[in-house]
């Protein structure tokens, strides 16, 4: 219903099914930042499909390999996915991620 009355617009940037997980809104600025499984996207609210920015960040591959070994589904559970989006300060944002169930963090500079 909302597509047939115009009332949303779709983010079309991730055909791919990535598990969107966590999002951060930072009305100030009008963006949102959304995590995913290996994907952090930076997105503008007034259309989410224009200059969308895009950060890869898979877990390590040695870490992929152990998380297999431990019988782990490799499509659904061996990735990063992004759990944690928190503003740092003005211009940095906290992120972190499973890194195939051995999380890790940073910070991502918004510029």
């Amino acid at each position: 219903d909302l597509l047939l009355s115009n009332s949303c617009i779709p983010f079309l940037g991730s055909t791919e099914g990535l598990d969107f997980r966590t999002l951060l809104l930072d009305e100030e600025r009008g963006r949102l930042l959304i995590g995913a499984k290996d994907h952090i996207f930076l997105l503008n609210l007034v259309d989410l499909n224009r200059n969308v920015k895009k950060i890869y960040w898979p877990a390590a591959k040695e870490k992929l390999e152990i998380c297999k070994l431990a019988g782990k589904d490799a499509h659904t559970e061996c990735a990063n996915f992004i759990r944690v989006l928190q503003p740092y300060n003005r211009t940095h944002v906290y992120v972190c991620g499973t890194g195939a169930f051995h999380p890790l963090c940073g910070y991502i500079e918004l510029g």
